[in-house]
């Protein structure tokens, strides 16, 4: 078995589309700053149908892999085990393989979430507020039922996604009321708004902020800053970015596929930094 520090290792990103992923930018700055120079990571272009066939095919020198759309909930049957972390919401988006071959499963957007949100000083809020509901919002409504203390309101755009989140809720026990989009102005005043949706969508929400908003966590980080970030930041509200939480929950897998702890958190984050303001990945 090849070891971190003689002999090569690879690991890589998948998903599609994949060629805007940051995260090979993110972990080769890592392994750079950690001496890891026989390690690699790369990105390919993956679906759910060549999944099965990419995972068979990969040798002893594989260290992990990172996922994302759609491969999410779709690689947890070919995994010989999964964290209880990445149960809670059925998704995983790292995969580390053990010396004795095994192929474990592991979600890090909701700690990665987290550890963004305490970085900025936010340990706690008494209620917050999600924006969407799609497949980010489980994981954001997983990471607040670890730091909010009350309700939990998710605003929505069809019966059918208030539907799923009801049924993450429960899941998840965590206090949660659905509410229809058309009042998502409501959501503004709430001393923590996670918004999840796609570039655009919370656009018309930027005229309508309180006078003192609190704090924003936007997940999106290309384009940045979005309109609402932009007008939170200029009416004095804390803003987490997509960025924060794309380098932390990379952070974590680092950690895992290297065995080397902590990760280089800085080094990562300027790398990512210097790569989106050149617009190259």
């Amino acid at each position: 078995m090849p070891t971190p520090e003689t002999d090569a290792r690879r690991a890589a990103v998948l998903g599609s589309p994949i060629a805007h992923s940051l995260s090979p930018v993110l972990h080769r700055a890592a392994y750079e700053e950690l001496g890891l120079t026989h390690w690699s990571y790369d990105r390919f272009e993956v679906d759910e149908a060549a999944l099965p066939g990419f995972l068979q095919g990969l040798g002893p020198e594989w260290a992990g892999l990172s996922l994302t759309m759609p491969l999410k909930r779709a690689v947890i049957p070919l995994l010989d085990e999964i964290s209880d972390t990445a149960r809670s919401v059925e998704a995983v988006n790292t995969v580390v393989f053990t010396e004795d071959g095994r192929r474990v499963g592991d979600n890090t957007d909701i700690p990665g979430m987290v550890a963004a949100l305490r970085e900025h000083g936010i340990d706690k809020v008494e209620t917050a507020a999600i924006l969407g509901a799609g497949a980010t919002a489980s994981s954001a409504l997983a990471a607040l039922s670890r730091i909010c203390t009350g309700e939990i309101a998710v605003y929505v755009r069809s019966e059918a996604r208030a539907a799923e989140m009801r049924e993450w809720a429960e899941r998840l026990e965590a206090d949660v009321r659905v509410a229809d989009w058309a009042d998502a102005e409501r959501a503004l005043r709430a001393p923590l708004v996670v918004a999840t949706t796609p570039a655009g969508a919370t656009d018309a929400l930027a005229a309508h902020l309180p006078e003192r908003p609190a704090a924003l966590f936007d997940v999106l980080y290309d384009p940045w800053p979005t309109q609402l970030a932009a007008r939170w930041s200029a009416y004095g509200g804390a803003v987490v970015s997509g960025l924060d939480l794309l380098v932390h929950q990379a952070v974590l897998q680092v950690e895992q596929m290297t065995g080397r702890a902590p990760a280089p958190l800085a080094a990562m984050r300027s790398a990512g930094e210097r790569s989106l303001a050149s617009g190259t990945v």
